[in-house]
């Protein structure tokens, strides 16, 4: 199954009751592996899920640590980018140049990088006098 069918798929056992706007997205592993994620809201809005860190946590719990490539789909008029926690999440797990297809359930697509969504990200190397 492609990254596209599989964040599709995904996509409708979102759990969003308060705000209608389902999300799902998949992402490959360096092991060829495909994890799936949606959002799922919480009434206490603060403490619900989004899809990228849906599929990032069912990736580390299997055991892989790297995205090669990851897909977001939401029913949007444009493709919708991942909010900034989830940039900040795909950039621990992704190297820049890791290519991300932002895409609408009417088929419109936008391609993009890591790198691109989120420049001059945090890492472990802000870290190294600590």
């Amino acid at each position: 199954m492609s990254l596209s069918e599989a964040a599709r798929k995904v996509r409708e056992n979102a759990h969003a009751p308060y705000s209608n706007f389902k999300v799902g997205a998949a992402i490959r592993a360096s092991s060829g592996a495909v994890y799936i994620g949606c959002n799922v809201e919480n009434v206490a809005y603060p403490e619900g899920t989004c899809a990228e860190a849906g599929a990032i946590a069912a990736m580390v719990a299997a055991g892989d640590t790297a995205i090669t490539e990851a897909y977001v789909i939401a029913d949007s008029p444009t493709p919708v980018p991942p909010c900034g926690g989830c940039r900040q999440k795909l950039a621990e797990f992704a190297k820049g140049n890791v290519r991300v297809t932002l895409a609408t359930v009417a088929g419109g697509e936008l391609v993009t990088t890591v790198g691109d969504l989120l420049p001059g990200a945090f890492g472990a190397s802000h870290m190294e006098n600590s």
